[in-house]
């Protein structure tokens, strides 16, 4: 029987209160100092988060960005790849704005289809397509867990490619147990407010193995310039201020416990949905390897709109990550790729749901919600 909706609290998908009432009183008592100080571009809650975030992520070096968007853009431009001479290829299952970042360093976008299993940008796929003006691989961490950061070094290194992650969703996810930035030299962050570790707004970071890159990378985050008022390049304006800084700077502290509660919740789930059958409803597969962080628990439901309205109707509410493949949006068509040309991507998107997850979420709220999943479908 149903749950009686009017004696059950709703379930978000997702619901920031409980971190930001965790953050808040210690980022309002940095707030006077900051005030006192009126050095809101660049200053040192700039610097020492950067520092505290490479530290966290197991990387030599990160500068902060105003958006994951323009840390890839930024790690495409560190490698050169900036027209439409050179291409990268990358998922269609994603954010567009992992592609966006791609158009806007001034270079091709180009998708390979994903696999079955774990929907990540298959590496095997890409070694059949690409082509001589392949530039780079750009394999998108999606959901938190990890590509297979062994075969895309492998293929990286064979074709002559650079490796830049999107690793958006995935903060503090390690593969084989190391840090993402011992794959490949360039790995791009989000500090969206939904994500693992969200900021009061937009931000983003992009961790670096080399210093030579750091140093270029903070020169073309500030319109090309070198602490002066000169600009020795073509760059950006996109720089981390010093209240989202201060604010991240507490979050991060939390960062591996809010991961640990995700990591339970899906074991919750993964759990209490095994008795469903796998043509009716079955989670995303894990990547072999990977450091699942879980920014998102996604499945794939058969029926899957009705199960979203059963579920909407007993207060839950779910969500699609994401409804239609890049290389089918109106942005994205000089791809040159049409319906059918990419079809495990094209079928996910029909089947894919995110249910409930986050710190918000108790485990008993996660196991009414694969109940409610286990009478849709009669089991």
């Amino acid at each position: 029987m149903a749950p009686n909706t009017k004696s059950e609290a709703a379930i978000p998908l997702t619901d920031l209160q409980r971190a930001h009432r965790e953050c808040f009183a210690p980022w309002r008592a940095r707030l006077p100092e900051l005030v006192a100080r009126s050095q809101w571009i660049l200053g040192p809650e700039v610097s020492a988060f950067e520092t505290e975030f490479a530290a966290s992520m197991g990387a030599p070096f990160a500068v902060g960005t105003a958006s994951g968007t323009d840390a890839i853009t930024i790690a495409l431009l560190l490698r050169g790849i900036d027209s439409p001479e050179r291409s990268v290829m990358t998922s269609p299952l994603t954010a567009p704005f992992t592609a966006m970042a791609v158009l806007r360093a001034g270079a091709r976008v180009r998708f390979c289809d994903i696999d079955a299993e774990t929907l990540l940008l298959d590496p095997v796929r890409a070694a059949e397509v690409v082509t001589p003006d392949t530039a780079a691989f750009l394999p998108v961490h999606l959901y938190g867990q990890t590509c297979d950061l062994e075969r895309w070094r492998n293929l990286a290194a064979a074709t002559g490619a650079a490796l830049i992650q999107d690793a958006c969703q995935a903060h503090g996810a390690r593969h084989e147990g190391k840090t993402l930035t011992a794959y490949s030299s360039c790995v791009a962050y989000s500090f969206y407010p939904t994500k693992n570790l969200g900021a009061l707004g937009d931000g983003g970071a992009l961790c670096l193995a080399a210093e030579e890159d750091l140093v270029r990378a903070r020169e073309l985050r500030d319109g090309g310039r070198r602490q002066g008022h000169v600009s020795h390049c073509e760059g950006l304006n996109s720089r981390l201020d010093e209240i989202q800084a201060a604010w991240l700077r507490i979050a991060l502290t939390r960062l591996e416990r809010w991961n640990a509660t995700r990591r339970r919740l899906a074991a919750v789930y993964d759990e209490e949905l095994a008795a469903l059958p796998p043509e009716l409803l079955r989670p995303v597969a894990r990547s072999e390897g990977s450091g699942h962080v879980y920014h998102l628990y996604v499945a794939r439901a058969a029926r899957r709109d009705d199960l979203r309205e059963r579920l909407a109707t007993n207060g839950v509410s779910t969500g699609i990550h994401y409804p239609v493949p890049l290389h089918l949006q109106p942005a994205f068509a000089s791809c040159g790729l049409r319906a059918g040309d990419l079809p495990v991507a094209e079928k996910a998107v029909a089947e894919i749901v995110s249910l409930p997850m986050g710190v918000h979420l108790s485990q008993e709220q996660a196991r009414r919600v694969t109940r409610l999943i286990r009478a849709f479908y009669g089991c």
